[in-house]
């Protein structure tokens, strides 16, 4: 491990990559920490660690949104908004491709279509920064976060919306940058950055609350004499955590790399004397095709009965008359949020959903037949065309439901961990969740280039041992 490593420095473009691709990360993580002039930052910082601490249902669309932005909505700064406005571009442009048959032409163009494509996506991501902008400001104005005299200027507004969505523009920038640049997909490194600065929050709670509290390095450094409490966490709660952490990882990684190959028969060409073709390969399926667009998915909407219903009690508790409409109401709402049953079923149903409408729109079985017809291959046993066709849909349809089952144990894993043994969200979102599968997936696909530029230069990449694979050789030997 420490020789492949140290192979990574010694070769001078991978290694400008990487320290290019860390630069900016840096300048992202910098971004987080100008404030936005106007807003009281200290009493928006307690107002939203006690909604934290109530579990509210503001509180769980600001975590939500916060994996996302890249950072906690207890502060706004001008990356305030994050990449979250480009991602929803870009996934509604890949929504839209499926539907409307004229986006589907132009991306059929190849490169000077999809960059067609790109600058529609730009142009929308503007629009939604300017709305989602508007719409932030008034809600912090509405909390009373906005200091008087800024509040009823015209001129703090503009520039307001102008700073967050410059901030995400300048974002959207730093992604492509890593992409042209550095190394792996600049977006999705960008949010698994926002997502790993919660870890010293986790570690630290973790430490706070359990008996790690009273060993006595770490005591010392954190500065205070070891000393005896009761922990919220035992021994054993620690353990548990770990081993979650551990299975959980490992179980992602698994269902991020999982396929189906199914085997390939390319057809014999003669052409003189000489027979060409024949060759067996394989088409890999992923199990988990949709990656963990389902659960983004189904997080989205499980926020809606929480935020319905509450919006909703708050509005019938002012007359005394509807008291018990309200009591009902708060009753509705408290079963859709956090490991009530209901709850957890509906997102372990909107989890299937989403994956069978997520296949639906990006795989499509007919397309890939006719691709095999061209190319003079076939699978052994069925004749190319509808037969094949028919054969893809039902075993993607069957992967799907393994999955979609995994997906949806990973999704509700860490709702069900934080109420049943009173773990803060912190730690909860590394073991399950949407955060996770992100990291994971983001990790395998930084890994598996740097692996590919490894093994192009004849060095001993990360994903295999000593002799698991013949070493690539230069034109002579």
């Amino acid at each position: 491990m420490f020789k492949t490593l140290v192979n990574v420095f010694k070769i001078p473009d991978l290694r400008n990559r990487i320290l290019f691709t860390l630069a900016m990360l840096v300048v992202y993580r910098i971004g987080f920490w100008i404030p936005l002039p106007g807003v009281d930052q200290e009493q928006m910082a307690e107002l939203f660690k006690a909604q934290s601490e109530s579990g509210s249902a503001a509180a769980s669309v600001a975590q939500y949104v916060a994996i996302f932005s890249g950072g906690s909505f207890g502060q706004s700064t001008i990356f305030g908004l994050g990449i979250m406005p480009y991602i929803s571009a870009s996934i509604m442009f890949q929504l839209l491709a499926s539907v409307w048959p004229a986006l589907k032409k132009l991306q059929e163009e190849g490169p000077t279509g999809r960059q067609r494509i790109q600058d529609l996506t730009r142009r929308v991501t503007i629009l939604l920064c300017v709305i989602q902008a508007y719409a932030w400001l008034g809600v912090i104005n509405g909390q009373g976060l906005v200091y008087a005299q800024w509040a009823g200027n015209p001129v703090w507004w503009v520039m307001a919306v102008t700073a967050l969505t410059a901030g995400s523009i300048f974002l959207m920038w730093i992604g492509e940058q890593i992409d042209k640049h550095g190394i792996g997909n600049g977006v999705s490194m960008i949010i698994m950055a926002g997502i790993l600065t919660g870890i010293p929050n986790a570690i630290l709670w973790i430490v706070n609350n359990s008996p790690v509290r009273t060993l006595t390095p770490v005591a010392w450094i954190m500065g205070e004499a070891p000393q005896s409490f009761d922990p919220q966490v035992s021994w054993m709660g620690v353990i548990f955590l770990a081993a979650c952490f551990v299975f959980v990882v490992a179980g992602s990684v698994l269902l991020t790399v999982a396929q189906r190959r199914i085997p390939v028969q390319q057809a014999k060409h003669t052409r003189g004397r000489r027979v060409f073709g024949g060759q067996r390969s394989y088409l890999p399926l992923k199990v988990n095709h949709g990656g963990v667009m389902p659960v983004i998915f189904a997080s989205t909407m499980m926020l809606l009965p929480s935020l319905l219903f509450g919006a909703i009690a708050e509005g019938a508790g002012g007359s005394s008359a509807q008291t018990w409409w309200a009591t009902l109401l708060v009753f509705i709402k408290d079963q859709f949020q956090g490991s009530a049953f209901p709850y957890v079923l509906l997102y372990i149903v909107l989890v299937f959903l989403f994956s069978y409408f997520w296949i639906t729109v990006q795989f499509n079985p007919e397309d890939m037949s006719k691709q095999l017809k061209e190319h003079g291959s076939f699978i052994p046993g069925l004749r190319p065309g509808p037969r094949t066709a028919e054969y893809l849909t039902s075993v993607m349809e069957r992967i799907t439901y393994i999955g979609a089952a995994a997906l949806a144990l990973l999704a509700v894993l860490p709702n069900v961990i934080q109420s049943s043994f009173s773990v803060d969200y912190a730690v909860t979102q590394f073991i399950g969740g949407t955060g996770l599968l992100i990291v994971v997936s983001v990790c395998l696909d930084f890994l598996q280039r740097v692996e590919a530029a490894l093994l192009m230069r004849n060095y001993q990449g990360f994903l295999g041992g000593e002799g698991d694979a013949p070493k690539l050789r230069g034109p002579r030997g």
